[in-house]
């Protein structure tokens, strides 16, 4: 078995990580500080191809593969975490349409996104009712002649104020069940779109650059052409974009762990008591340890649920093993991070500040821990045929 990345996997690892270094770096404390969307740095990385890693080149993406992308995720959320959390979301839309959308949705769509000239792409499956039970969404999507008028509010939406096209779904078909929600590409704000406004914008622990927003639908109306998946496939292709999410939100803890892992031991290596660096401390030491060893088997876990998509095989079981240890390691690795600066960790003026904060969310989005148990379990019992 084969650990090490494939030549394109490295090189795009590389243009990550230097586009992080150059871009994002120097500006990743202001924008957490002052709370101010990375639009422009969005577009830069959409030139770049890293907003549709694993879109086709032919609409405009990089035309790599899932262990690639989750490689770009980790070095973007090692610098800065709201920008990652962005760009995850704009390669689940990109991706989505990309996979299940019309001919014509395709080449409308997807390259304006992944070019940047979107801006981003948002995820509208969340609601202030509705979570982790998609099935209880209460958004409709009610058919008038050839046009359907969708009407509700969609909460925790990242970019959603933003983004140029937004993903919504809808119940289409109120007695049916799982079968009556359907899944609509709708243009978001920046195209003037009647009855889409922001209910409110969240005030976060973290991620500070990024927005969540509340969008409220209000008589919203598309054509058949915003149709995705077909009338009545919404909650099946939202289960398939949540498993592959939760690659790219391992990956995002990932990244922000080892930012912190790096700053600890940097830290560690200049900071002196009782005449020598702390991290000659056998404590100090035996943290750094155990936080590096967890995020190799994070690590690990992520890029064997990202290989089994890439393949095509099974991987709902080993993408929610990978979310569950990523994110809650990843808090602890944070946290110890913190622990290794003393006082001076509590403060803006060192980044595992900002880590530990931004850290947190990954348990909460793109499904809870305790979801991703129940997930895990329910693969198993189905496994051994219970």
């Amino acid at each position: 078995m084969d650990f090490a990345p494939t030549e394109e996997q490295e090189l795009i690892r590389r243009t990550a990580r230097d586009v992080a270094e150059r871009l994002l770096a120097p500006r990743a404390a202001a924008r957490d500080e002052d709370g101010t969307f990375p639009e422009a740095e969005l577009r830069e990385l959409g030139g770049l191809g890293l907003l549709g890693v694993t879109v086709p080149e032919e609409l405009g993406g990089a035309g790599a593969d899932v262990v690639a992308y989750s490689l770009v995720m980790q070095e973007l959320a090692r610098v800065d975490a709201s920008v990652a959390v962005a760009v995850s979301v704009t390669n689940m839309v990109a991706e989505l349409i990309g996979k299940v959308g019309t001919d014509e949705q395709r080449r409308r769509i997807v390259p304006a996104i992944v070019s940047g000239r979107e801006v981003a792409g948002a995820f509208a499956l969340s609601e202030p009712q509705a979570g982790s039970d998609p099935a209880a969404l209460t958004c409709a999507a009610v058919r008038t002649g050839d046009r359907w008028r969708i009407t509700g509010a969609k909460q925790w939406i990242t970019s959603g104020d933003h983004a140029g096209q937004i993903v919504v779904w809808a119940v289409t078909d109120p007695g049916a069940g799982h079968r009556g929600i359907t899944a609509f590409v709708v243009p978001g704000l920046r195209h003037g779109t009647a009855g889409l406004s922001v209910g409110r914008l969240e005030a976060k622990m973290g991620l500070h650059g990024s927005t969540t927003a509340q969008l409220v639908l209000d008589g919203v109306e598309v054509g058949d052409d915003a149709v995705l998946g077909g009338v009545g496939g919404g909650f099946r292709l939202a289960m398939m974009a949540l498993d592959g999410g939760r690659i790219g939100i391992s990956s995002q803890a990932i990244g922000i762990a080892r930012g912190a892992l790096e700053a600890a031991i940097r830290y560690a290596g200049e900071r002196e008591t009782f005449g020598q660096p702390i991290i000659r401390h056998q404590a100090v030491g035996n943290m750094l340890a155990d936080a590096a060893t967890w995020l190799d088997a994070a690590l690990l876990l992520t890029l064997r649920a990202a290989a089994r998509k890439q393949a095509g095989l099974p991987y709902t079981r080993e993408a929610s093993m990978a979310k569950l240890f990523a994110t809650e390691k990843a808090g602890q690795i944070c946290d110890l991070a913190l622990q290794v600066h003393g006082g001076y960790g509590y403060t803006r003026d060192f980044p595992v500040e900002r880590a530990y904060r931004d850290v947190r969310v990954t348990r909460i989005y793109e499904g809870t821990s305790e979801i991703q148990r129940l997930v895990i379990a329910r693969e198993l019992i189905k496994a051994a045929g219970a």
